[in-house]
């Protein structure tokens, strides 16, 4: 049975995404992925709360960043997770993005070095060692995490690094568990992915073969194709005016960039959203997204498994977020 994932933002209560993480877990899904990206809702929470209710789906951040948590704290933070549902936690890291990180006082200055640096010490600290680091942005000095009442042992939570940009596609070949490949990307985007992610495995001598490759697709889908392609258009829209490293890599025209890029940055109403959606074609929509009638939506997924992703984590869009896990529900491309 195909690998399946399911993306959970901040559009539903957290007691409704409980819901939805359990109503996957009993279709077959294998991971829930919880969104940290903006300043709206933390991934832990509702992780913590997804990890109580369920017995056995993975449960992923997808992703915290790099710069605003302490390596030692968010190594606490993952190892607690693993305390509440072992061997079920994945920690999915990202360098997060501006105008948002340099409007609350992070200069994203040498993130590859940051994500190294922060990749290494939260590994060997999870990994039950004592670390001392003196790096460019992590300094530890003989930190481990003091276990009193409980058992010492490592824990085994996989690192995967969201990454889009190709010389962070290529440290995440090299150090990495796994990468989170982004949304609103065409499948072409993956193939270019996909060689530069084998560039950094053969750094640490190991194969493309050996790194899990989950990727985010948005998945808007209803019998009507037209109703679908607007339930996307919105947030496609957002991103590309909001996210230049989304923006960078979509594929999308330079000019439309451009005119978006003028009606909308971040933070932005639902209001500027709306006007500025108006400038997005139906063409450029299906080129990124999964949207469409169900056929259309699972034909464009299977786009995305053949072109390297070994496991579609999908973003419901639209208010029946159980058609689209019924849609995938024991399916093969």
């Amino acid at each position: 049975m195909t690998r399946l994932a399911i993306y959970l933002q901040d559009a539903h209560s957290i007691s409704e995404a409980i819901e939805y993480t359990q109503y996957a877990e009993s279709n077959g899904f294998e991971a829930v992925w919880q969104a940290d990206s903006r300043l709206v809702r933390d991934a832990v929470v509702p992780m913590a709360a997804f990890a109580a209710h369920t017995e056995k789906i993975k449960i992923g951040s997808g992703v915290v960043d790099c710069w605003t948590r302490n390596p030692a704290r968010l190594a606490s933070t993952f190892s607690t997770l693993d305390d509440l549902a072992p061997g079920r936690i994945i920690l999915g890291i990202g360098a997060w993005w501006d105008p948002l990180a340099s409007k609350v006082g992070i200069e994203r200055k040498k993130p590859l070095k940051v994500m190294r640096e922060v990749v290494t010490t939260v590994r060997a600290l999870l990994a039950d060692e004592t670390v001392s680091f003196a790096g460019d942005f992590v300094q530890l000095d003989g930190v481990e995490l003091d276990y009193v009442y409980q058992e010492r042992r490592p824990k085994e939570v996989p690192i995967y690094i969201g990454a889009t940009g190709m010389k962070m596609m290529e440290l995440s070949g090299e150090i990495a568990d796994g990468v989170v490949l982004n949304y609103l990307v065409s499948p072409e985007y993956n193939k270019r992915a996909m060689e530069h992610l084998e560039i950094g495995a053969s750094k640490a001598g190991r194969s493309i073969d050996e790194i899990d490759r989950p990727q985010l697709v948005v998945c808007s889908l209803a019998e009507d194709r037209k109703e679908a392609l607007d339930g996307a258009r919105l947030m496609v829209t957002q991103y590309l005016g909001q996210q230049p490293h989304i923006m960078k890599a979509s594929g999308v025209p330079e000019e439309l960039l451009d005119e978006i890029g003028q009606v909308l940055t971040w933070p932005a109403t639902h209001e500027q959203v709306e006007a500025a959606s108006k400038l997005v074609p139906d063409e450029i929509v299906q080129m990124i997204c999964a949207a469409g009638t169900p056929d259309e939506v699972r034909e464009k997924v299977a786009q995305y498994i053949k072109d390297g992703c070994t496991c579609p984590i999908l973003y419901p869009l639209g208010p029946d977020v159980r058609l689209m896990i019924d849609t995938f529900s024991g399916w093969s491309p």
